[in-house]
Parts: C-alpha cells; structure tokens; sequence
C-alpha cells in the first residue's frame, strides 16, 4: 500500500508538471500564431492511450510515461519529421517567426514551472503556514549515524553553528553543510564547546547518507505495525505493546536502544513489554538487520517546540517567491556538486524510484504541493540546461542566431537533436539504474 501512495503521488505530480511545462510552449506558440500539431502527456510511440482533436491540434495521452510533449510545425524535435523540413517554410511554422518569438515559445515551458512554483510555495504558505523547528529547541541534542560518529559527533551533541553562524531551522543543518561546504561544526557537548572539523574526504560519505543528523528523542516503543522481516513479529509481539527493557535494560534515549539492537546482530536477546497492563518478557532473536522489525508509534510535535509562522493573502506571495528564489539557489548549489569530483555526488544521482521516495507514505497535501513545487524548480532547472534535445539547447541556438545573424543549419540542428537524445537516455539509464542497484543493497 505505501509504494501505491508513493507511487499515484509521483504520476500526479509530474503529469500536473509536464502539462503546466508544454502548456507554456503552446500558449506562446498559439500568441505567435504557430501551428502545434500534437499536446501530449507522456509520449506516444506507435500508438496512444487516449486522443481527439480540436482545430489544428491532437491532444492526448502516450503510453510511455517518459515526459511529454508539444509538436510544433517546423520545428526540429524529439519527432525527428524530417520531412516537412524538406518543404518550403509556411507562415505558420516556427521556423518561419522571428527569432525573438522562437525563444520565448522556447522558453515558455521553464517559464511557466517557475511560476507554478511560487503559486504552489505561496499557496501553502498561506492555507497551512510554516511551521519548523528552531534548532535551539532542540533540547535533547542530536542521534547520529555511523557517518555522523565518523565526521566526529556524538549522540546528545547540540549544534550551535556552522562556520560561525547560526542555522534557524533544525532541518535544514545537513543542507546548509554540504550545499554550502561549511569546514566546521560548532557543538555544544557534556557542557564544553567543541568545534568539529568537516574534512573533503567525508563529503561522499555525507552524501548518501539519509539518517546523518536526527533528533534526539526520548525512549518511547509502542508497536503500531511490522516490517515485512520482523523478528519481533515471529517471537510473538503484538500490536500495542510497550517495550520497556532489552536485557534488563532501561533507556532514556530511543538512539540508545537502536544501538543495542545493532550490537546484538545474530544474538538472541529478552525483551520486556507491557501488554494490557501486564509485564511480560519474550525472547527474540535477532538477524543481520540488527532491528526488531516493528514500526513505532512517533510524535515529536508534543515534546518539541515548534514554531509556527502564519501568513496572509498579501504576506503569502512574497514569501512564496523568496521560497521559490532559494529553492532555485539549494538546487543550484546541488548541481554544482556533480561537477566536482572528490564529491562522487554521481553516485547519488537517482531516477524515479529515488524521486518516488521523497513522497510521504501517507498521502497529505500540504507535503505533496511543497515537493511538486520543487519538483517543478528541478524540472525548470534541468530543461534549461543548454544540452541539445532540451529546451535550453533550442535557446542556446536561438541566442547563437541574435547574436551573430546566421541560422543554424537544420542538418546541424538535426544531428544535434540526436546527440541530445542519447546524452539524456544516458543520464536516464545511470540514475534508473543507480535506483535499482541502491534497492538491491536495501537501501530503499
């Protein structure tokens, strides 16, 4: 069920995203007056799931789910309809209007995403405001992962700073430290400052990592559902119980009894519960997981104190925008890290499954709204990028042609589209393939 919610959550998002993308390019083409031939969702190759036509237009809706798609007369695309270039050039064709509208048909798809974007961050901000959690009220301090542990934190650290300065939002640490390639960590730990040095050797590390920074919570075990390998499960508990003590041991701390069940791998340990008011102990034996297989009753919200920040009509816009400028500025900062080496930030690289899996496996709204948002900044982001084949490759051209006053040759745009084409199925099957090689390792 939860990879059926993920998973309708992904097709809505992006068919709502692909539709506002080529709704862009065929409004300006419309305003221009240029003829578009097909408006699909998802592509059609050899047939279509669903069409009609009205006026010059097919619209419809291909089988493969691979993006989507405008046909433009006289145009050089993924069509590759050599044919009607062969023609002499109607009014109507693109090829046929000056070049300034050339660009701004081509630019309407990233137009409009960026758009949709700030509608999306100001809508939400408005009906559900932002609520986060300061980072000074993260009074229990921090539960770290082995990376963590290697970067040189501790469980129970509480961070005052990176690089000197304040991060107001607790969640936002670990984005602030990689995307802004902070070299130290300013932490407070059993009363004594501490400054944790961040070396280039453990950004990879940092990477991958989804559990790198998190909240230290009290310790709390009610059992509310299973894994699909529960150990607990197979020993006998049940939904409702309260574990309390893991060979005789009591914990103040949930990270505390997550770390005892990693040392006990292959062990079999005791486990006392509470059932119905009734103490009860039971036998478990542990697997190479190192966990107990259960899912736990968890809410923050009543032992934090979060803020929240309420906005109206007028506050909602601005605020919506200066969301959607740093959103633009973190994904940036993000891509920026593929090119540089000693990150291996390639590895992370991820496809659909990797996308599916930022969607909560409950299905709300204001979540769903935030990550189409951003979302809909990648997708601007990425067809802008001056490869051929994408959007920002037909600008790079176009500014080529107002620059210089010479067309590019449709040969040469042809063999361009083609290179394009096989640079991006190449950029799909690594990420597709990095996602199916991640869940192999268990890592989804």
């Amino acid at each position: 069920m939860v990879i059926l919610i993920k998973a309708a959550q992904l097709i809505l998002s992006l068919s709502i995203l692909v539709i506002i993308h080529e709704f862009g390019h065929f409004i300006f083409s419309k305003a221009f007056k240029c003829r578009v031939e097909k408006f699909y969702l998802f592509f059609d190759p050899w047939f279509s799931l669903f069409k009609f036509k009205k006026g010059d237009t097919e619209y419809g809706i291909g089988w493969l789910p691979l993006g989507g798609y405008v046909k433009i007369s006289g145009m050089i695309d993924e069509s590759m309809d050599k044919e009607q270039m062969k023609l002499p050039a109607e009014p109507w064709e693109f090829r046929s209007k000056p070049s300034w509208q050339r660009l701004i048909i081509m630019i309407g798809g990233v137009l409009f995403n960026l758009i949709l974007a700030v509608i999306l961050y100001s809508a939400v901000l408005f009906v559900w405001g932002e609520q986060y959690l300061p980072t000074k009220n993260v009074k229990y301090g921090i539960a770290v992962s082995e990376t963590g542990k290697e970067l040189g934190l501790r469980n129970g650290d509480k961070i005052i700073s990176l690089d000197g300065k304040e991060v107001e939002d607790f969640n936002k640490i670990v984005s602030v430290l990689i995307l802004n390639g902070a070299k130290t960590i300013e932490v407070k730990r059993n009363e004594e400052t501490v400054i944790v040095p961040v070396k280039n050797e453990i950004i990879p590390k940092l990477l991958n990592d989804r559990h790198l920074i998190d909240l230290r919570i009290p310790f709390a075990c009610k059992v509310i559902g299973f894994g699909k390998d529960s150990p607990a499960r197979d020993a006998g508990l049940e939904i409702g119980d309260e574990i309390q003590t893991i060979n005789g041991f009591a914990f103040e701390f949930y990270d505390q009894f997550a770390d005892t069940l990693a040392a006990s791998k292959g062990k079999t340990i005791s486990v006392s519960i509470k059932r119905g008011g009734v103490d009860k102990t039971v036998p478990v034996k542990i697997g190479v997981s190192g966990m107990l297989g259960i899912q736990r009753e968890n809410n923050i919200v009543g032992i934090f104190d979060f803020k929240t920040i309420h906005y109206g009509f007028f506050e909602s816009i601005p605020a919506g925008i200066s969301k959607g400028y740093h959103a633009i500025g973190n994904y940036l900062k993000q891509f920026k890290l593929l090119f540089a080496p000693e990150t291996k930030a390639y590895e992370s690289l991820g496809g659909f499954i990797a996308i599916g899996n930022i969607f909560p496996s409950i299905w709300d709204w204001e979540s769903f709204w935030n990550l189409t948002a951003f979302l809909s900044i990648i997708l601007a982001v990425m067809n802008i990028l001056p490869i051929p084949a994408l959007d920002g490759g037909h600008v790079l051209f176009l500014l080529f042609e107002i620059i210089t006053g010479r067309k590019p040759s449709d040969k040469f745009l042809e063999y361009a589209q083609i290179v394009g084409m096989i640079i991006l199925f190449s950029l799909l099957i690594y990420a597709n393939g990095n996602d199916f090689w991640k869940w192999y390792q268990g890592k989804f």
